[in-house]
């Protein structure tokens, strides 16, 4: 039952999501695969360790494939570089079976999801009305 309840909850939030917010829940699905692994390992799950690096790598190649690289340019070229970095972290991790690479990966995407979640616009008003979406720019 709570599962059903988890699963319709994100179901819901991410039909309602604008791209910023997917890419924000993308990344914390991604933390939360590696907090798992990291779990798992330390119980001496291999099955969930391996379960839920491949779920982080799955994540991780989603972010990557949503990368604007025309767009991007550099910082699109360079965030492709981490995400590829990442995944090696992952793959190190689940191959040798150590912890180390799998925290630098969680901290990491703690820093980018924080990082994302800034961009995030607020919904609700100065006096706690919801206000639609705008898009902001920062261009002068």
């Amino acid at each position: 039952m709570r599962q059903n309840f988890y699963r319709n909850y994100m179901e819901s939030e991410v039909l309602n999501a604008d791209p910023v917010k997917l890419v924000c829940l993308l990344y914390r699905g991604a933390v939360e695969r590696v907090r798992e692994a990291r779990q798992c390992l330390r119980k001496q799950d291999i099955a969930g360790r391996a379960k839920a690096i491949s779920r982080a790598l799955a994540i991780i190649n989603e972010l990557m494939l949503s990368v604007d690289r025309q767009q991007g340019g550099e910082i699109a070229a360079n965030l492709i570089e981490l995400y590829d970095y990442v995944a090696r972290c992952l793959n190190d991790a689940n191959f040798r079976q150590v912890d180390g690479p799998l925290a630098e990966v969680e901290q990491l995407l703690t820093t980018l999801a924080s990082a994302w979640e800034e961009c995030v616009p607020s919904t609700r008003g100065a006096a706690g009305a919801d206000v639609l979406y705008a898009p902001v720019s920062c261009a002068g």
